[in-house]
């Protein structure tokens, strides 16, 4: 399985969370986007999408790939309520430092939970090709069996 569930929160990935045809005309935008996901969704209070805003300015959360994983810096960690993540596909893509980023997976984890959550969206999306036909797909269950394990 890609994502353990957890007795705090059962569902790491909701399906309720994976935004498709997303626009945004920066990445500060497409942060605060998933950031304020992750607040409706509960995973987080409110401070940690700031705490997301301030950890890409410290350093850029685009891992390659097209692929981009904003979370909170070590500050905000006590404002996790419960881990989770959200997925959101700009077909358009978002210039994100020197890449075109098509995918935005926002992470709030407790822990190191995130370390794993990482390590898995690299190993599922090593290539850039993997992730054009994710996004290209179009298709929120295709993205979530990916994410589930499924």
């Amino acid at each position: 399985m890609f994502f353990k569930k957890s007795a705090k929160n059962p569902e790491l990935l909701m399906k309720r969370n994976i935004v498709l045809n997303c626009s945004a005309a920066d990445k500060e935008e497409a942060i605060r986007r998933a950031g304020q996901l992750l607040f409706e969704s509960g995973y987080v209070s409110e401070p940690y999408i700031g705490g997301m805003l301030a950890r890409e300015k410290k350093l850029s959360t685009c891992i390659g790939n097209s692929i981009a994983i904003p979370h909170g810096e070590s500050e905000v960690k006590k404002e996790i309520l419960s881990s989770g993540l959200v997925v959101m596909v700009y077909p358009k893509g978002i210039p994100w430092d020197n890449e075109t980023v098509y995918l935005v997976v926002g992470i709030a984890a407790i822990g190191d939970e995130h370390l794993e959550i990482l390590r898995n969206i690299v190993e599922k999306l090593d290539t850039k090709e993997a992730v054009e036909a994710l996004v290209q797909s179009g298709n929120a269950n295709k993205i979530y069996n990916l994410f589930s394990g499924c």
